[in-house]
């Protein structure tokens, strides 16, 4: 009696307990079959033990065509998929592994890979569980990002080249300025002085004025050519990077500039001028157009002019300071542009083009370049340089 109670009770804990074994398989089942990802149970010897339906949907074989077949015929090269299998039994697990599945019908889908070992009740490794990820929008969007480049990469290379078109042209140009351009404006100067010379005492004083402005205009003219070819030959110059010291550039500059210094009884002064990489000889001809503008625009005061600079960041700030007339705070924005000029040529000389080249060379250098001022308060110009 006994026994048999034994063994009913028995029966019924083994009843219990399939019960819960299939409880807990249809939910670990159920969770299998909602994942949208590919997810394989692959015995030690890489045969397939299990799929969802999400692997059948990729593959395009049903259940009971992939159960027991080689896990790796599956895939574009059956290779690499062993050599990813072969991974997990020595580290265990193996994370993003890439790799192309094929379907039944030809197509592929591009997957990343995650597997790892599981074991039983005696912690024995008895498969391999993995789940890939469809990253086939991923490459989709990789191939539009490497067409972009491409894209990007050609149209640089064709404003490349039209740049390049653009600086053989220029260069063209300046040689016909120099040459074929200037020529004529000798030869209208020469003829009119000579005809002044020649029948000066028949001309009246209107005659001799209207040359004298014909002449003056030709003269302004060739001046002009000359500052657009230095112009042009600052804007095509290969720039020569090495230490620059700044204070070896501003006294360079004061002997260059020694005869206007001394007729105007200017006074230079810097402090704190840097060491730093720049192209020596765009810095003289830099602080030479700032200078020489400062002590040209002067006010009824001997000129004063303080050059200073100090790091900030990832450049340094430069100020050139002066005493001079100031600049009218409207004129402030379009000052750099190639030969604007803010006052009459009976007032004062110059084509106007000195702050054009001085804005161009700031540019080269990866820097920008402004000036404060107001009138008869003098002007500040500031720019900065790269380190």
């Amino acid at each position: 009696m006994k026994l048999k109670e034994t063994l009913e009770n028995l029966e019924d804990q083994v009843k219990e307990r399939t019960k819960e074994l299939l409880l807990a398989n249809n939910y670990n089942r159920n969770l299998i079959e909602t994942s949208l990802d590919p997810m394989v149970t692959i015995g030690q010897d890489g045969t397939i033990t299990d799929v969802n339906v999400a692997t059948e949907k990729v593959t395009g074989y049903r259940r009971e065509e992939l159960i027991g077949t080689d896990f790796a015929d599956y895939f574009t090269n059956p290779q690499d998929a062993k050599d990813g299998y072969q991974q997990v039994f020595h580290k265990g697990m193996v994370k993003d592994y890439p790799l192309d599945i094929k379907n039944k019908d030809g197509s592929l889908t591009p997957v990343l890979y995650n597997a790892s070992v599981y074991k039983d009740e005696l912690g024995e490794v008895i498969g391999v569980f993995a789940a890939a990820r469809d990253i086939t929008e991923q490459k989709k969007a990789e191939k539009k990002l490497i067409e972009y480049w491409e894209s990007l990469e050609e149209q640089v290379k064709q404003r490349t080249e039209e740049l390049a078109k653009s600086n053989a042209d220029l260069k063209q140009f300046a040689y016909i300025a120099s040459h074929d351009l200037r020529e004529p404006l000798r030869m209208i100067t020469t003829f009119l002085q000579l005809l002044e010379r020649r029948y000066g005492d028949q001309l009246d004083d209107d005659a001799h004025e209207f040359i004298g402005f014909a002449v003056d205009g030709a003269k302004r003219l060739d001046k002009m050519i000359m500052d657009l070819l230095e112009y042009s030959s600052v804007v095509n110059q290969e720039l020569i990077f090495n230490d620059t010291n700044f204070e070896e550039v501003l006294n360079e500059v004061i002997i260059n500039l020694n005869v206007v210094i001394s007729e105007n009884n200017a006074v230079i002064t810097y402090e704190n001028l840097p060491v730093m990489r720049a192209d020596e000889n765009l810095m003289i001809l830099l602080f030479q157009n700032l200078i020489s503008n400062a002590i040209k625009y002067r006010s009824n005061k001997n000129p004063e002019i303080i050059v200073s600079a100090f790091k900030e960041g990832d450049h340094h700030v430069f100020h050139v300071k002066d005493n001079g007339i100031g600049i009218d705070p409207k004129q402030l924005e379009s000052i750099f542009t190639i030969f604007k000029r803010l006052h009459a040529h009976n007032e004062y000389e110059g084509s106007g083009i000195g702050l054009s080249i001085a804005h161009r060379i700031v540019h080269q250098h990866g820097g920008e370049i402004w000036v404060e001022s107001e009138p008869e308060k003098g002007s500040t110009f500031k720019f900065t340089i790269k380190n």
